[in-house]
């Protein structure tokens, strides 16, 4: 009973903190969102010119000023922002001048596709950050551990790109394993064959651009668990070193691999737009740029709005998975 009267308060604890961190994210969105606007208004770029393409040449002075009235680019940035919220609590997403459908058409389309390779990719990454981290820190000192922790620093200072065009370099052009770019090959029906392919590369990647911190602070957590008082007494009761190992000191060393994992959500979504820029994969990498060309406001909005979102889910996920792994952890943050 009074274990589950602790549980029934930590449940509690953990609801009162989302709901907490909910009613934090309304501002930041909001304020996010209304620098998206004037941002944009400070543009060098005319979305003008960006609806009409070489077309502006060609029209008059009165074409462009009522067009300009009928996409609303007439008003105050103030007002704009008010009608993009206004339509954005109805439901109303809004038209996208770069992509000429609805915001929401654009979403549909391409989010799914970039959702896949951003999950792909940070599975790869935890996976292959416990793997290497559990080994280099188990085998301390061992060429591995030396070879994982010179990489780790390594990798560090290379941008996402740069890893993609040298992938492209290596496994595409040079060894002829894997495709190039797209979602599919020329002339290929859409299928699952073809979509695990082509996401291979970049999705691995994607995966080793996020590592090298994840690897080295597992080794690190892992090194510091393995000092702990109940480590000791399970070595002291002769366990052997794999049980010591992977059922007492790496259970201690994941609860601030969780955090920092959540804390790399944002390095994730700018990774993700580069990896798909550079492979050409149809997420929402070229929407974000056009749409920035273009002084988009709803797209831009939306989408900036989405990675906003994305980034105070990640921590906010992180910051629960934490309080309910380890009841030290308090739940007021």
């Amino acid at each position: 009973m009074r274990s589950e009267g602790r549980l029934g308060r930590r449940g509690e604890a953990v609801l009162w903190l989302v709901l907490r961190r909910l009613v934090m994210a309304v501002p930041v969105l909001l304020l996010v969102s209304f620098g998206v606007f004037l941002l944009a208004a400070a543009s060098p770029f005319d979305p003008i010119h960006q609806y009409y393409g070489v077309q502006i040449f060609n029209a008059s002075t009165a074409d462009v000023a009522r067009v300009r009235a009928e996409l609303g680019l007439d008003q105050p940035v103030l007002l704009r922002f008010w009608d993009w919220l206004s339509g954005l609590v109805t439901g109303d997403l809004g038209v996208s001048r770069s992509m000429r459908q609805p915001v929401a058409e654009v979403l549909a389309e391409r989010l799914p596709w970039t959702l896949l390779l951003a999950a792909s990719g940070l599975g790869f990454a935890v996976v292959l950050s416990l793997v290497a981290g559990t080994l280099a820190a188990w085998r301390q000192g061992g060429w591995f551990d030396r070879t994982v922790t010179a990489l780790g620093h390594a990798l560090e200072g290379i941008p996402p790109f740069v890893l993609a065009l040298l992938a492209i370099a290596l496994f595409s052009l040079g060894l002829g394993w894997l495709p190039v770019a797209g979602l599919t090959d020329a002339g290929s029906r859409l299928g699952a064959g073809q979509v695990v392919e082509h996401l291979l590369l970049p999705a691995a990647v994607l995966g080793v651009s996020q590592a090298p911190w994840l690897v080295l602070h597992v080794r690190q957590s892992l090194l510091a668990a393995l000092t702990e008082d109940h480590v000791t007494g399970a070595r002291a009761r002769g366990l052997r070193e794999r049980v010591v190992v992977l059922r007492h000191a790496l259970p201690t060393a994941l609860l601030p691999f969780v955090a920092v994992l959540g804390a790399r959500v944002p390095e994730l979504v700018t990774g993700a737009v580069l990896v798909e820029a550079v492979f050409s994969w149809p997420g929402v990498a070229s929407a974000v740029v056009t749409a920035a060309q273009a002084a988009d406001y709803p797209l831009l909005a939306v989408l900036t709005l989405l990675a906003t979102a994305a980034v105070l889910l990640g921590s906010l996920l992180a910051d629960v998975a934490a309080v309910l792994l380890d009841p030290r952890v308090s739940a007021d943050g």
